[in-house]
């Protein structure tokens, strides 16, 4: 079986260690979605019996022919839609609604600029215009969302503004593939960058190895190639645990409940 370019696995049935083997959930190929092929199919039917209501399943769906083809295509709307027993309209809107998936081809590597009101003011601005220089054409800055490179292939990188990656205590800061680095400015992002284009995979802050965007975009559906190193890496730092270290040294907490709980307002009948 040939699995599509791209996809983050390299044991000869195309199965992560220790996955389970499902029935497809669509048993025929369509026509609408040839692109989606055994292996994708098996863990389509995996992700669905995890949940009481099929149509509960569609955000991780959505993950996984990310995972596929790099993008939420029209073809991985319609699988979407087929496999859950839903109409396209209903799949387009909610991968129109969450900035996560996107619906043009992404790089290799997916850069997430903090641009929200702490980090534009300690330099996420200047970070986000630095990187749209380096990885555009001469007159030509990269644009939100747009690529640098050939879309899928080594090397190749995809710009974005991100809206508040809720690390404050850290910034400003800026995210690859959804693993932070902290306490960025413009050289230090720019020399990120140019490793990624290299080939390199520096280190996160916080969180685990880098992978690339598909492995990770397989890993948020649930699918786990590599679950040792997924969990890998520091995930808290001292600016976050202070507060905790100093409630603990005054000996200050937070309030008990009350043993009986405030009564709530009346809320006026419908009529």
């Amino acid at each position: 079986m040939t699995l599509p370019e791209g996809q983050p696995e390299s044991l000869g049935n195309g199965l992560a260690p220790g996955e389970v083997h499902w029935d497809p959930a669509v048993p025929e190929q369509s026509p609408l979605t040839p692109v989606f092929d055994e292996v994708t199919r098996r863990r389509t039917a995996e992700i669905i019996a995890r949940y009481p209501q099929s149509r509960s399943a569609l955000l991780p769906l959505l993950h996984l022919v990310q995972s596929v083809e790099g993008y939420v295509s029209q073809d991985g709307i319609r699988y979407c839609a087929e496999v859950l027993e839903l109409s396209t309209a209903e799949v387009s809107a909610v991968a129109t609604f969450y900035t996560m998936y996107k619906r043009t081809p992404c790089g290799e590597h997916l850069v997430s600029v903090c641009t929200n009101t702490l980090c534009a003011a300690l330099g996420g601005d200047e970070v986000y215009a630095r990187l749209s220089q380096r990885l555009g054409s001469p007159g030509k800055p990269l644009g939100h969302e747009e690529t640098a490179g050939e879309p899928g292939t080594p090397g190749s990188v995809t710009l974005e503004h991100a809206e508040c990656l809720a690390a404050c205590d850290f910034a400003p800061v800026l995210q690859v593939n959804y693993e932070y680095f902290d306490n960025q400015t413009a050289e230090s992002a720019t020399a990120l960058v140019d490793a990624l284009r290299r080939g390199e995979r520096p280190m996160p802050t916080r969180g685990a190895p880098l992978t690339d965007l598909r492995t990770v975009e397989l890993e948020l559906a649930g699918i786990f190639p590599d679950l040792a190193a997924a969990v890998t890496g520091n995930s808290m730092a001292p600016e976050t645990l202070r507060g905790a270290q100093m409630a603990t040294q005054h000996g200050w907490t937070a309030p008990a409940m009350p043993d009986t709980p405030p009564a709530l307002p009346n809320v006026p009948e419908k009529k």
